[in-house]
């Protein structure tokens, strides 16, 4: 069974109090884009980040508002910026790097929060069943394509509310030479 590849740029989960700060309160975003996955879709409004080093404008908001704040940024980025965020699951910001947030109505300082997302799959509960695979497993994924490459380390996200997709960022996927349309498939070993 074929996985569908998406391809996620630099982008930032807000929490809603670090919206109200940034934008104003109760502040909601505007939709342009859905997303992947059901009920999420990326935003018109795009802040800056900044470090000691440099800083990136136009990264994208994603919605919905989340817990925490979270930006999520390529390898790549961190020359730019000067920081060392690691790579983690969506969510495990405890002791990743510093970042600041910047927009014209405010500025929010993370002393965590800033990462680069461990590739992952996500998928229903039922598609988890179909590939011999559970929630929080660890696979690998072969690409077929021209630069063919196998991408170990992808953590399986199964859940009901999952649509199929497979989420690499655009370092990892200009480097195996992949665009809209990919696709792979999960190793058995």
């Amino acid at each position: 069974m074929r996985v569908p590849i998406g391809i996620s740029n630099r982008h930032l989960h807000l929490s809603q109090a670090d919206a109200n700060t940034l934008f104003w309160p109760n502040y909601e975003c505007k939709q342009i884009k859905d997303l992947s996955q059901p009920g999420q879709f990326a935003c018109e409004e795009t802040l800056t980040i900044k470090w000691p080093k440099g800083e990136i404008s136009g990264v994208r908001v994603l919605w919905p508002y989340r817990k925490f704040t979270q930006v999520e940024i390529l390898a790549s980025d961190n020359y730019k910026l000067g920081t060392k965020a690691p790579v983690r699951e969506s969510g495990d910001l405890e002791g990743s790097a510093e970042i600041e947030i910047i927009w014209p109505q405010g500025t929010v300082h993370l002393s965590q929060g800033l990462i680069i997302a461990q590739r992952h799959i996500h998928m229903s509960v039922a598609d988890a069943e179909q590939f011999g695979v559970k929630n929080g497993d660890v696979v690998k994924v072969a690409t077929p394509w021209e630069r063919a490459v196998i991408f170990e380390k992808v953590i399986v996200r199964a859940d009901d509310k999952f649509a199929l997709d497979m989420h690499l960022d655009m370092d990892e996927a200009n480097a195996a030479g992949l665009g809209a349309g990919a696709w792979g498939e999960i190793v058995k070993e």
